[in-house]
């Protein structure tokens, strides 16, 4: 046998090599893209269900399964927020969210700037018992909460379905603007009480233009409580004048239950709003959410 004959043929090595760290890094890139996409498509898919059944007429609701209809009835939306004093709890849920979300901000900035502040015996202690607060849930009160209204004479008022509102979200107002007053260098302060400012100065101008993204996170999430709300407006609110868009939503699936585009358009109404507030305010929530995560 030839020396020629025994020799192994040669073997491309190159096939074998190892992917470099940069190519790893695209394919992990990749799959991470395609699971987000498909996590948005399984929450984004309902929603345009839902438009697309506000398009159709009571009798393609069900039988015409197309994601955009070939004869779109928009006229669905007039006369759904036509029907049912629907306008009129759109404007309600308006004055309630407005309202609620003023209060609490104002209330829990105040709060959380004088508990991270200022030194007084029992601060610990009081904050820490606000923020156990948080774990009863309004429904979880709901007794001593009716009773005590109906003392006060504030069910079936405006008055009586905003503050407890305020009250239940004032602690989670604490919780994140103190967290961030905290972070606040207190060398910023003491500067501005050597130029004259007092503690009011130094909390309007200084602190609450810097807690703009923690503030603007509070009120996403106080919009969203508020505007959503439903079983605070079944235990105290009856006239239809007061109600807001969530139980006034319900009214109107009542009185139209076989009426499903109409339905689905109320539903559609209610979600715009809260859309519009986000995409607003998008860049402060994304700091606020983030402003803890790192120091330095």
């Amino acid at each position: 046998m030839s020396a020629q004959g025994g020799r192994e043929p040669d073997i491309d090595t190159s096939l074998f090599a190892r992917p470099s760290p940069r190519a790893i890094e695209r394919v992990q890139i990749s799959f991470i893209h395609l699971a987000l996409i498909a996590v948005s498509a399984t929450c984004l898919f309902p929603l345009w269900w839902t438009f697309a059944s506000s398009l159709k007429t009571q009798r393609t609701v069900f039988s015409d399964h197309s994601l955009f209809p070939s004869d779109p009835q928009w006229f669905n939306y007039f006369e759904a927020w036509e029907k049912s004093d629907f306008g009129i709890y759109f404007v309600n849920s308006i004055f309630y969210t407005v309202l609620v979300v003023f209060g609490v901000l104002a209330l829990a900035s105040l709060a959380a700037f004088a508990l991270s502040r200022l030194r007084f015996p029992g601060r610990q202690v009081l904050y820490f018992l606000l923020i156990s607060t948080m774990m009863i849930p309004i429904p979880g009160a709901f007794v001593p909460l009716y009773v005590l209204l109906v003392k006060l004479n504030l069910v079936d008022t405006r008055i009586g379905y905003i503050l407890p509102q305020i009250n239940a979200n004032i602690p989670l107002g604490i919780f994140l603007l103190k967290t961030f007053f905290d972070q606040i260098p207190r060398d910023l302060e003491e500067q501005a009480r050597i130029d004259g400012c007092n503690r009011w100065q130094v909390y309007w101008h200084i602190a609450l233009p810097l807690a703009r993204p923690a503030l603007a996170t509070l009120t996403i999430f106080n919009v969203l409580a508020v505007w959503n709300e439903y079983l605070l407006a079944m235990l105290v609110l009856s006239s239809a004048k007061l109600m807001p868009l969530q139980r006034g939503l319900m009214v109107f699936q009542g009185a139209h239950i076989t009426d499903y585009p109409l339905l689905m358009a109320g539903v559609i109404i209610t979600i715009v709003p809260v859309v519009i507030c986000y995409l607003v305010l998008q860049r402060h929530i994304i700091k606020g959410i983030t402003a803890g995560a790192v120091k330095g």
